[in-house]
């Protein structure tokens, strides 16, 4: 239907025009943005902020939390704020999942699936007016190709796309459902794109995905493999693992970061819950004995590793007794830090057939002491680092007078703007822990 006011055909507008990205969610979206807004540059587009009237707004969605549906909302409501007459695409999981009801939002005028996005000069060329609302999404089932990419736009940090989709079907998640089957380039391949990050000035690459210890599994290789050959390239200070499924992170991976010269001792090990009766339900590939293993190696070959912890409070059949269960099991690790997930009932999962349901309230409360629990592991990790020299790669970005970074460990470093310049790696004495939530350092002279 032909909206009142519609503008003419997007195919016969000039090219050299504007586009923006909004990206909500993952390390992995913003990868794969960087990879869309790299296609409409080489087409001729300027990329510009989302408040500078483009001509042209990608917004990347998520589907972890409920907030989805609000918060891509919210980004149509800001694109069209910035220029009304914009043409709006919708990409990301929350595009597979309900591109219709996304379609429909007053100002969007194109939703493209998992196995469309990376056609959207294509795509773009064939929308005929400004509020058509079209949605274009195939069967999830039949998306296999993987896309390589990395994030740009940072050259301090960069976000290597290394593995896409996931095979596990967890409860809760509806991954599996926005982005398919588990699949990832060669090792030689994904060390091309390495290089090109590098290329563009990357002094740290973090390795991300949906279930990265997956890699190369269809090609007869592993994460090993590639983390060895990632490891000799030269023009790179850094490399980082994301998030890693404790059953795919092999005592051999973890050596070989103990052993690296590039890759850092850090960590994020997914756990969701310290109870072996709700990681059943949950349907988690590992029990506590196992995941406490993988803390303790890592404790052993690398004392002051920084290691992160996933997990979902409220899941449903969660007693009192279980959550207690898992702050107990939390308590008995050596670990820095939590990111606390409040569960959230998704379409189409098998969570929604546990009929006890957790209260709201109840959630929130679990929430809140988690939370709690973890500031206090983080300012005990920060606290360990003190009165000592770190090697921090410093930031481009500045406020208040300072620029930030990070140690190898993951400890969030401040130091005086007048002290370095951003992307350097150099060393900084740890002095005091800001209750902001960073430690103060000062540069060492060499």
């Amino acid at each position: 239907m032909l909206h009142q006011g519609a503008k003419p055909t997007f195919a016969t507008m000039v090219l050299g025009q504007k586009a923006a990205f909004h990206t909500l969610g993952c390390k992995l979206n913003f990868s794969e943005t960087s990879t869309l807004a790299r296609q409409l540059e080489e087409s001729g587009y300027a990329r510009v902020h989302i408040d500078d009237a483009p001509n042209v707004v990608v917004i990347n969605t998520c589907s972890v939390t409920d907030q989805a549906d609000a918060k891509c909302r919210n980004a149509v409501r800001r694109a069209m704020q910035s220029n009304p007459e914009a043409f709006v695409v919708v990409v990301g999981c929350y595009a597979q999942l309900k591109p219709e009801e996304i379609a429909s939002i007053e100002g969007v005028d194109l939703v493209l699936g998992a196995g469309e996005k990376f056609n959207l000069i294509q795509h773009l060329d064939t929308l005929q007016y400004k509020g058509e609302g079209r949605a274009v999404a195939g069967e999830i089932k039949e998306v296999k190709d993987f896309i390589p990419g990395h994030s740009s736009g940072d050259r301090t940090r960069s976000f290597l796309k290394v593995q896409d989709g996931c095979n596990y079907f967890c409860a809760f998640c509806t991954i599996p459902l926005a982005r398919g089957r588990s699949r990832s380039a060669t090792v030689a391949e994904t060390l091309n794109q390495a290089e090109k990050a590098v290329a563009a000035g990357a002094k740290e690459i973090v390795l991300t995905g949906v279930n990265i210890g997956d890699f190369g599994a269809s090609h007869g290789e592993t994460l090993l493999d590639l983390a060895k050959a990632l490891d000799g390239l030269d023009g790179v200070e850094r490399f980082r693992i994301s998030s890693i499924e404790p059953n795919l992170l092999t005592d051999d991976l973890i050596d070989f970061v103990a052993t690296s010269r590039k890759f850092q001792p850090h960590f994020h090990i997914p756990l969701q819950s310290g109870s072996d009766k709700v990681l059943g339900a949950m349907r988690r590939r590992y029990r506590t004995d196992l995941y406490r293993s993988r803390i303790q190696h890592i404790r052993e070959v690398l004392p002051t590793a920084g290691i992160g912890v996933d997990v979902i409070v409220g899941f449903p059949g969660e007693s009192d007794q279980d959550f207690m269960d898992t702050v107990e099991f939390i308590k008995s690790l050596s670990c820095s830090y939590l990111h606390v997930f409040t569960y959230s009932e998704r379409p189409n999962t098998t969570a929604l057939r546990i009929e006890d349901i957790v209260p709201v309230p109840v959630r929130k409360q679990r929430n809140k002491i988690l939370r709690n629990l973890s500031l206090k592991m983080q300012r005990a990790h920060y606290e360990q680092g003190l009165g000592r020299a770190h090697q921090v790669l410093v930031e481009d970005a500045s406020e208040d007078g300072l620029r930030m970074g990070y140690t190898p460990n993951y400890i969030r470093v401040a130091i005086p703007l007048d002290q370095a310049e951003g992307n350097q790696v150099v060393p900084v004495h740890l002095e005091r822990v800001d209750p902001l939530g960073w430690v103060s350092g000062e540069v060492q002279s060499p």
